[in-house]
């Protein structure tokens, strides 16, 4: 029993790629449902706002809720499929790599955790206050105000979620698998685009910044967490016949 115990741990720990490719279905999936609704949702201020816009002290919005606050949900889940699936990958890239994915590992980790923090206390403090009308102080925190505490700790958000794809990709380029190095590429333009917008609207606009980062980062973000998963999603899944194989052999050899 301890003997099958460990050949059976050792199997879960050869064929990664099972739970690698749900992850990567799913990302891509939520990324999908997360852009479909972002796009939907209608700027109320700033400069992207056409009409009906909202001004300062940008408090005057509960007819927006929770409308507004929607996409917010399917960004929490896809910010932490991200983890994984950074994770995942990390799990799989050749020793020689590790070091790049390790740290695209940490860089994930702190992104996620400030854009967690960020959107959960939209959907469980502003929302609720706004409804209550207990409005004092909230300006800063809205995320109508283009220049307020939201909209800053997602442009830190996305810049580390970025910095993670570009040493992630760095990681995959290298690999023996055409898919893989495709999604690799994927990781690392997205993020140098994403990178190099933040420069440049930050050289431009400096203090009128708003979100016009943001915006941009978003959206490069979403299109990179679909197209990278589903190349993923295409090599796991020629590589589980080989899984399954061993799975095979493994289970005779037991016999």
């Amino acid at each position: 029993m301890p003997g099958d115990t460990v050949v059976c741990m050792a199997d879960l720990e050869q064929r990664p790629s099972r739970l690698s490719l749900w992850v990567a279905v799913l990302t891509a999936f939520v990324a999908v449902v997360f852009l479909a609704i972002a796009i939907t949702t209608p700027p109320r201020s700033g400069p992207y706002c056409q009409s009906g816009c909202v001004g300062y002290p940008y408090t005057d919005v509960a007819a927006f809720i929770p409308r507004d606050y929607l996409w917010m949900y399917p960004a929490v889940v896809l910010t932490l499929l991200t983890v994984v699936l950074v994770e995942c990958i990390h799990h799989q890239v050749s020793p020689s790599r590790a070091l790049l994915s390790r740290i695209a590992v940490g860089f994930t980790t702190m992104g996620a955790a400030v854009l967690v923090v960020d959107y959960a206390s939209q959907l469980t403090f502003l929302q609720s206050a706004l409804l209550l009308g207990e409005t004092e102080g909230l300006s800063p925190w809205s995320q109508y105000n283009p220049h307020g505490v939201f909209i800053a700790l997602e442009n830190v958000g996305y810049a580390l979620l970025n910095l993670a794809f570009l040493f992630i990709g760095a990681a995959m380029v290298r690999t023996p698998w055409k898919l893989w190095r495709a999604a690799g590429w994927v990781f690392a333009c997205g993020a140098a685009l994403t990178l190099a917008s933040l420069v440049l609207y930050s050289a431009v606009y400096r203090v009128r910044l708003d979100y016009r980062f943001e915006v941009a980062a978003i959206g490069l973000t979403w299109l990179v967490l679909i197209a990278a998963p589903v190349l993923l999603s295409i090599a796991f899944v020629r590589t589980r016949p080989v899984d399954d194989r061993h799975a095979a052999s493994l289970e005779m050899s037991r016999s």
